[in-house]
């Protein structure tokens, strides 16, 4: 470890990150600026993370011509990390975000920055479905958190 940087994921990230949850899908654009897309994430063990990709979008594109990326990744209580690896397309079509088209993608960690501050508590990164898609939209990200560790 580095200060706060380790080549791998820090066993509470992967803990965190086992059963899915979201986060921020980050790469460069063509022209230079940084580009962020939420995503869903796992964590299979401390070296390999897998993240699920909008097809067709900027962030796709930035994946396909340079296959570097970096997840933030923000939890209750202190887990704030950003990770870093080289990313490569698993999976044209994970069939359970149907009728979405999202493709599996799987990192290989190069490495994890810890961006807790001491005595500071953060809260996880979290969004709402409409109430009249919320059902759904929870079953649909179960059924592709399942997909993802199983692909």
């Amino acid at each position: 470890m580095i200060g706060n940087i380790t080549p791998h994921l820090p066993e509470k990230l992967v803990a965190y990150l086992r059963p899915g949850a979201p986060g921020l899908l980050l790469t460069s654009g063509a022209d230079g600026y940084a580009t962020s897309a939420y995503t869903w994430i796992i964590a299979l063990d401390g070296q390999r993370a897998r993240f699920a990709v909008d097809e067709g979008g900027s962030t796709m594109a930035n994946l396909e011509r340079g296959g570097q990326a970096s997840l933030q990744v923000i939890g209750q209580g202190d887990i704030s990390f950003i990770v870093k690896g080289r990313a490569r397309r698993l999976k044209p079509k994970l069939d359970a975000a149907a009728p979405y088209v999202i493709q599996l993608w799987e990192m290989d960690v190069i490495g994890a920055k810890d961006q807790s501050w001491p005595g500071v508590a953060t809260s996880a990164l979290t969004y709402e479905w409409p109430a009249e898609q919320r059902e759904a939209m929870l079953a649909m990200e179960h059924n592709v958190y399942t997909e993802m560790k199983n692909a």
